[in-house]
């Protein structure tokens, strides 16, 4: 009677009512957690599938490409995308191989193969030619035959010791660095320690794709999203010259790459999509991966 009395009664039935809301709110809180952590297991599987996919359809199309020509019928044993576990797993195997002094050669070949990997590898060297830039690798006793494409290779050497060299950082992310994504209508920056984004900015910037029928003449129309990429490039430029990690990777849309090579420490072509946040994960996982042949 007291709390009807003072309204009391009624502010408790809103307090039940507001707590009602709330335990509402927080389940469709949950539930949204859960299906967007679902929906990023399922985009990095299907992500795993298409790249085991594309490694099948390169190693077929370069298969028919040699058939078709006049060279060598030499193929590789397998092709493979490799990062995460299975990266580790491929480096740990790798790492395990102890032989005599001087009987693992570890050798980063960029142009021409030099004379040791020749004859180390013999008529399969025409292999290591092929998968280059690459990392070679192989024994004495010839129970190692492969190479590897890591995403940050080092300049070219060649080395003869008791096991491989296989340094860390060329296969993952390690120490400040920034990683730029451009495309010509979206621009994402994060600045990195090892694997971890410390930030993130970005944009997209409103670019023509399609030419309409009426209105503009086709020149005068490239003309314009000629002049609103050029403007989108201008913007991506301020925002990654106010980076604060020297380091700089640019990945994105293969015609804008060569904008930034200059800067860049590398630059490679990935087909990252999404909002900018979502784009530059994928772009990072894309830069993060090494590509395995077996020879």
């Amino acid at each position: 009677m007291l709390d009807e009395l003072l309204g009391r009664a009624e502010l408790k039935e809103r307090i039940d009512d507001l707590e009602e809301e709330k335990h509402h709110l927080e389940r469709q809180r949950d539930a949204e957690r859960e299906r967007r952590s679902e929906a990023v297991t399922e985009r990095q599987e299907a992500e795993e599938r298409a790249n085991r996919l594309e490694d099948r359809v390169e190693e077929l199309e370069d298969r028919v490409e040699r058939l078709q020509g006049d060279e060598d019928t030499l193929e590789f044993r397998g092709v493979e995308t490799v990062r995460g576990k299975r990266l580790d797993g491929v480096l740990s195997r790798l790492r395990s191989v102890e032989t005599d002094p001087e009987g693992a050669l570890t050798a980063m070949v960029r142009d021409d193969l030099p004379d040791v990997v020749r004859d180390e590898f013999g008529d399969h060297a025409s292999l290591v030619a092929r998968a280059s830039p690459c990392l070679a690798v192989a024994d004495d006793a010839g129970l190692v035959s492969a190479a590897l494409v890591p995403p940050n290779p080092p300049e070219q050497f060649v080395t003869w010791a008791d096991g491989f060299e296989l340094d860390t950082g060329w296969f993952r992310p390690e120490g400040t660095f920034a990683l730029a994504l451009v495309r010509s209508d979206l621009f994402a920056i994060g600045e990195y320690e090892g694997p971890k984004r410390q930030s993130i900015s970005g944009f997209e910037s409103d670019v023509k794709s399609d030419h309409s029928k009426g209105g503009f003449s086709q020149g005068r129309f490239e003309r314009r999203r000629d002049a609103q990429i050029d403007e989108h490039l201008e913007r991506c430029r301020e925002k990654i010259e106010d980076r604060g990690a020297e380091r700089l990777y640019v990945v994105g849309q293969r015609t804008l790459l060569s904008e930034f090579r200059n800067e860049a420490e590398r630059t490679k072509p990935v087909d990252a999509t999404g909002d900018p946040e979502d784009a530059l994960d994928d772009a990072f996982r894309e830069l993060w991966t090494t590509r395995l042949y077996r020879i």
